[in-house]
């Protein structure tokens, strides 16, 4: 689910704590979180509605209803209200900047995928993913594998290994 940047910080004073979004199935549900590089979110609630309050759209940061209507996808699908609240900063970015590493294991795939990474810092998840002839999508995947555990980074363009992850790679080099 995608928020947009102009919500993040109503979202996350607690102004705005509804988004609406149409789909043929819900993308996130109740009880659980979507983590992003801006924080958390708790996901309270994902119930389909056949009609908006001027309430609720004030609740998604809208002044009226036509205007929080004109910004939903028109696609086909169901009408889901999401309840959400600002549950906290994104838990990787602490444990990136951290160099503790004891117990950390990675399988041998995965410590050649952050090696690739140390090698090519910045470089497009296409042309690294073709440069050990893998699809990108499966090697987008991975790369967010090491990203959760706090050993790479997102650039605009590419990845590059965190302070963890050289603090990881100097320890098997031992």
């Amino acid at each position: 689910m995608l928020i947009r940047v102009a919500d993040w910080e109503r979202i996350r004073s607690g102004e705005v704590t509804l988004q609406f979004r149409r789909w043929k199935r819900p993308t996130v549900r109740a009880g659980g979180t979507l983590r992003t590089s801006l924080g958390v979110l708790a996901i309270d609630a994902v119930d389909v509605v056949s009609r908006v309050t001027r309430a609720e759209a004030v609740a998604a940061g809208f002044p009226t209803v036509a205007a929080l209507m004109s910004s939903v996808d028109r696609r086909e699908g169901s009408l889901y209200r999401i309840r959400l609240r600002f549950a906290g900063e994104d838990p990787r970015i602490e444990l990136r900047s951290s160099s503790d590493v004891d117990g950390l294991e990675l399988t041998e795939p995965a410590v050649a995928l952050l090696r690739l990474i140390a090698a090519n810092p910045g470089v497009r998840a296409a042309d690294l993913a073709a440069s050990v002839g893998r699809e990108k999508l499966p090697f987008k995947a991975d790369v967010r594998k090491l990203k959760a555990k706090g050993l790479t980074e997102s650039l605009e363009v590419g990845y590059r290994l965190s302070p963890r992850g050289e603090a990881y790679l100097r320890t098997i080099a031992d």
